[in-house]
C-alpha cells in the first residue's frame, strides 16, 4: 500500500503521512485495498473512460452486456472492480487515466459541496422543505458552504465540512468531497443540489447508491483532487445527515424493502452479477446475506452449512459466467470473515469445497441453489 496513505493499525482514522501524488494505478490498488470498488476516468476528465463502439449504439442495454465480464470498463461505475488483475489490467498500460470509486457498492455516502458563487434561488430551494422566513437575508447564501452550514447550525450540529474525523477531499474548483460510509443497509440515492425534486441544500449534491465519486489523489486538467488533514478514511454517516438525507427524499420508495446488510466485496460480486438478470442477483444476495447474518448468531448455528451453500452457488453462477472466480472468492471470504472474525483458514476450506462442487452444475438465471 502506498506509504503516503497508509492507515495506522491501531486506528482506522488515525493519523498519516501527508499524500505525494501516487500514480493512478497505486491509487486504484490502494482504494480497493479499502473495499472501494474502482473504474477508469477518462485521463484528465471526471467523466468514465469511454465505452466500446458497441456499447455506444442506440438502444444499447447495459444489464444484458457481456463487456463487463470480458474485462473492459464499459460503463462507467457499473463497471467498477475490487479485482486486482482486471486493476493492473486497466491501469498498468494505461497510466493515463483517473480513478472513479463507485459509491454504492462501497458503502459510501459523499457530501458534495460547491463552492460556485453565485446569487441564491428562491428561498424554498435553499433548504428544501426548510421555511425561511421572508425577513431574513439570504443575499450572503451564494455557495454550498453556506447552505450546509445553516442547516447543521439548524439541527445543532457541527457542518460536515469541519468534520476533522472523516476523509475530507478538496477539489480543484474550490469545493469539498466529505466521504462518509453508510452504517446500516439502507442504500441511500443520489441527488443534484440544484434538483427541484430531491436535494439535501443547494449547492450541496449527495453521491451515493448508483453514482460515483473521483478518488482523493486523482489529477485532472483542472487540478488535483487533495485529502484534507491526516485522516484518510470515511467515518460513520452521522445520524443527524441520516435523518436529514431521509427527510430529503434520499431512500427508495416505500415499497422497495431494504437490502439485508451484506459485505463491501459481496456487493461487488452482485455489482459483476448484475448485468445478466435479476434471478442471479436474487439468488446471490440471498446466500451471501445469510452467511452475514451469522454475525449475531452465536458459534456452531449452521455456519458451516451456509458458507457451503452460498460457496456451492457461487461456484455454479462462475461456471454459468455469470461472474468471475475472483469476485466469488472475494465476496465470499469477506462475508466469511465477518460472521467469523479471525477463521480464515477454516472458510478458505469451505470455499474451496463448495466452489469446486458448484462449479460441475453451472447454474443459469432463474434457477435455486
Amino acid at each position: 500500500m502506498p506509504a503516503d496513505l497508509r492507515v495506522s493499525s491501531s486506528d482506522s482514522r488515525s493519523t498519516v503521512a501527508p499524500p505525494a501524488p501516487l500514480s493512478p494505478l497505486a491509487l486504484a490498488r490502494w482504494c480497493a485495498s479499502h473495499g472501494w470498488p474502482v473504474h477508469p476516468l477518462t485521463p484528465g476528465k471526471k467523466t468514465p473512460a469511454a465505452n466500446c463502439p458497441a456499447c455506444r449504439e442506440r438502444g444499447h442495454d447495459r444489464r444484458t452486456c457481456s463487456c463487463r465480464t470480458a474485462g473492459r470498463w464499459c460503463h462507467g461505475f457499473h463497471a467498477a472492480t475490487l479485482d486486482s488483475t482486471r486493476i493492473q489490467d486497466w491501469w498498468g498500460t494505461r497510466p493515463y487515466m483517473g480513478v472513479g470509486v463507485a459509491c454504492g457498492p462501497a458503502n459510501l455516502v459523499i457530501i458534495d459541496i460547491d463552492a460556485h458563487h453565485a446569487p441564491p434561488p428562491a428561498r424554498n430551494r435553499l433548504l428544501p422543505g426548510i421555511e425561511i422566513a421572508e425577513d431574513i437575508d439570504v443575499s450572503a447564501m451564494t455557495t454550498g458552504f453556506h447552505t450546509l452550514a445553516v442547516l447543521a447550525a439548524l439541527r445543532g450540529q457541527p457542518s460536515p465540512a469541519d468534520d476533522t474525523t472523516t476523509l475530507r477531499v478538496r477539489t480543484p474548483s474550490g469545493g469539498l468531497h466529505v466521504w462518509y460510509r453508510q452504517a446500516d443497509s439502507r442504500l441511500w440515492q443520489c441527488s443534484s443540489g440544484s434538483s427541484t425534486t430531491r436535494a439535501l441544500a443547494w449547492q450541496v449534491d449527495v453521491r451515493a447508491d448508483g453514482g460515483y465519486i473521483i478518488a482523493p489523489g486523482t489529477t485532472t486538467d483542472a487540478g488535483t483532487y487533495t485529502p484534507l488533514g491526516a485522516v484518510r478514511t470515511p467515518a460513520p454517516l452521522p445520524a443527524w445527515l441520516a435523518q436529514e438525507l431521509q427527510r430529503t427524499h434520499h431512500l427508495p420508495a416505500a415499497h422497495i424493502p431494504a437490502p439485508r446488510p451484506v459485505p463491501s466485496r459481496a456487493r461487488q460480486a452482485v455489482l459483476a452479477a448484475r448485468g445478466t438478470s435479476n434471478p442471479v442477483v436474487a439468488v446471490l444476495t440471498s446466500v451471501l446475506a445469510e452467511v452475514a447474518d451469522c454475525v449475531h448468531a452465536a458459534q456452531g448455528t449452521g455456519f458451516s452449512e451456509k458458507l457451503n451453500r452460498a460457496a456451492y452457488t457461487l461456484g455454479g453462477l462462475v461456471a454459468a459466467g455469470h461472474l468471475t472466480a475472483q469476485d466469488a472468492e472475494n465476496a465470499l471470504m469477506e462475508t466469511a470473515l465477518l460472521a467469523r472474525p479471525g477463521q480464515e483458514s477454516r472458510a478458505q476450506a469451505i470455499i474451496r469445497s463448495g466452489m469446486t462442487a458448484g462449479a460441475r452444475r453451472p447454474l443459469n438465471p432463474g434457477s435455486r441453489p
